[in-house]
């Protein structure tokens, strides 16, 4: 609003607000100076130049200027002990450490391959095993990366934008009015606290990301990690065979990781975990330990007879003969089963029979 004392030829001069240098004359209406107000947003920008330059030229800038310090500083006491820095958000801390250790904020350092290898780890993988997972994971990670940066360089850029014009405005209004540079700086906090909200859901959403991701690994790789039927049969054969010393060698885990179709790592890992719950529930796998036990028994048999068939071509009937030159060790077997188990047992033992 322009403060150049305008004075009407043959009358008393006036301030821009309207009150007459006489104190005879009546004041303006504060209607008229609430119009000349809201008339500043509709001036072209030359105007406002012209009226701006007319202001600092003014003669009373200086009187003016020193009542609006003593206004502020009669004010400003009341609150000057209320203003105090926040301490930082435990939460974007929070969020800001997770995305450090997934590798998704800060130096790219293979932080997508870590996460893998302890995704894999956690999943009972091993890592030659899940190379192509390894690569899918860090390509879908490198992703979230890309977006992740993407929209923090744009907030940013929108953050420092809005802060710039902001201490622009505050720097030209400090001309006219009292504006410390403590007082623009806490300007500056306040606008950063704005913008941490906006931060802050940025860096959930992608550590919300992170974390599907990542489950979605680990339960591929569940589901991935049960064996066939077949290599469950062979390996569980192996362990009820050597029920006194559960613990295959070296070639013998080479031998059965052939066999399954699947690594040495994995016979290892499933040869633990079967001890451990042959060890929880001895009961339990009894009965199966002694199904193996007859199954194995029958399938020596059946291998010796057709040898003997093979060596004495002319008497087709040697492998009942040589079959039932087994009886002593079934019947001792039988008895040694459950009711459950003697059936199927049975069953094995009439086919030969």
């Amino acid at each position: 609003m322009e403060l150049i004392v305008t004075r009407a030829p043959g009358g008393p001069s006036h301030s821009p607000c309207g009150l007459p240098s006489s104190l005879g004359q009546p004041q303006q209406d504060i209607g008229d100076i609430l119009q000349q107000i809201m008339a500043i947003t509709d001036e072209s920008l030359d105007e406002a130049q012209a009226r701006k330059h007319a202001l600092n030229c003014h003669r009373m800038k200086p009187a003016l200027f020193s009542v609006l310090c003593e206004i502020k500083e009669k004010t400003v006491l009341s609150i000057r002990g209320v203003q105090e820095e926040d301490p930082p958000d435990p939460q974007i801390m929070r969020l800001d450490n997770m995305l450090l250790a997934e590798g998704v904020s800060g130096p790219e350092k293979g932080g997508g391959s870590a996460a893998a290898a302890a995704a894999a780890a956690a999943a009972g993988g091993s890592p030659t095993d899940s190379s192509i997972e390894h690569s899918d994971y860090r390509a879908k990670l490198a992703q979230i990366r890309q977006i992740y940066h993407s929209e923090l360089e744009k907030y940013e850029q929108a953050c420092s934008e809005f802060t710039n014009h902001v201490m622009n405005l505050l720097r030209e209004q400090s001309r006219t009015r009292p504006i410390s540079p403590k007082e623009i700086e806490r300007m500056v906090a306040i606008i950063h606290r704005k913008f941490s909200s906006i931060q802050m859901q940025l860096k959930q959403s992608t550590c919300e990301a992170v974390m599907i991701l990542r489950s979605r690994f680990l339960d591929a790789r569940r589901k991935r990690r049960n064996f066939n039927k077949q290599a469950t049969e062979v390996l569980n054969e192996y362990f009820y065979s050597h029920l006194s010393n559960p613990y295959p060698s070296e070639e013998a885990k080479e031998e059965l990781a052939k066999k399954c179709g699947i690594t040495v790592s994995q016979v290892s890992n499933w040869f633990g975990n079967k001890r451990i719950r042959y060890k929880k529930n001895i009961g339990k796998f009894q009965e199966e330990a002694n199904l193996y036990a007859v199954k194995t028994a029958v399938d020596a048999a059946n291998v010796s007879a057709q040898a003997s068939q093979a060596n004495s071509p002319a008497t087709p009937n040697s492998a009942k003969h040589c079959l039932k030159g087994k009886d002593v060790f079934f019947l001792v077997v039988f008895f040694s089963l459950s009711p459950p188990i003697l059936f199927y047992c049975f069953v094995f033992y009439s086919m030969f029979i």
